[in-house]
């Protein structure tokens, strides 16, 4: 395994695996890796010849300086556990290297950015698409892995990779979660004890909405309550907000018919705030 800081030296290997018809297999993080990268991980380690992960805290995605900072880094730890994956590369440029000065271009996905996520967090999808822009040019990859929890941001991604004509074919990997339920997340490492025990609420919370919708409750107003009504029994959380809307387009949905919806859902426990969601089918 190999760790790799400048972005000349990844792209030069890009090229000549692209060379010798080598399948390589993506996987970007922020670092601060556990089971639910390692699940990305080992997707891609069966799918591909060649398997590359990325660590990059990106600054451009955060509005909130203090976030940033906070934002738990180990590299040599995320590199010892990646060394047990077979990962071939690590990516692990420095800012300056991404962003060098005068850095002054910025890829933004319109109409799936401003809800959500992108409400309570302006900017974050602008530099969540640069990044991705820039990663995919640097690495090349034939596969790329996500995982389920960051559903707007696989959204966001899909999109920006079908308007740009990326090549790069996307894998999104369904949601790991605590013996809790809930969902991994780097963030969760920011708890408290008590309260990484109390954000459960939140997995519990999707799960009897879910259940509504499996006995027929097609009204997203209704299924959105549901959430709320639990949340609210928790006195630790802090509700940002609940909706939901349809798995593509991120368009709010009053009644789910043929195509598949998503209820997402952001809680704050203290200073810490918790994404999560569940995949709706209609079918099911």
């Amino acid at each position: 395994m190999e760790i790799i800081n400048r972005r000349h030296r990844m792209a030069s290997i890009a090229r000549k695996l692209r060379r010798e018809n080598k399948t390589v297999g993506f996987v970007p993080t922020m670092g601060a890796l556990h089971e639910g990268h390692l699940t990305l991980v080992k997707e891609a380690r069966q799918m591909s010849d060649v398997v590359i992960v990325s660590i990059f805290v990106n600054p451009t995605q955060f509005n909130d300086k203090n976030d940033l900072e906070r934002y738990p880094r180990d590299l040599t730890s995320d590199a010892a556990m990646l060394r047990d994956f077979d990962v071939d590369y690590i990516f692990a440029p420095e800012a300056s290297e991404i962003y060098p000065d005068g850095f002054s271009t910025y890829v933004y996905v319109e109409g799936l950015s401003e809800s959500l996520e992108g409400a309570s967090r302006p900017g974050h999808f602008r530099g969540v698409a640069t990044i991705v822009t820039l990663l995919f040019n640097i690495v090349r990859p034939d596969l790329a892995f996500f995982g389920r929890k960051d559903a707007q941001q696989f959204a966001v991604i899909k999109r920006l990779t079908r308007d740009l004509g990326f090549e790069t074919e996307l894998i999104a990997v369904p949601t790991v979660r605590e013996a809790s339920g809930l969902a991994m997340s780097s963030r969760n490492e920011l708890l408290t004890p008590e309260d990484r025990e109390k954000a459960a609420v939140i997995y519990r919370a999707l799960q009897l909405a879910e259940s509504e919708f499996s006995k027929g409750e097609r009204n997203g107003a209704k299924l959105a309550q549901i959430v709320e009504n639990a949340i609210s029994e928790e006195p630790a959380a802090s509700l940002d907000y609940v909706a939901v809307v349809d798995a593509e387009s991120l368009e709010p949905i009053e009644k789910i018919r043929d195509m598949p919806a998503i209820i997402a859902v952001a809680v704050k426990f203290g200073s810490v705030r918790l994404i999560d969601n569940v995949l709706l089918h209609p079918g099911q």
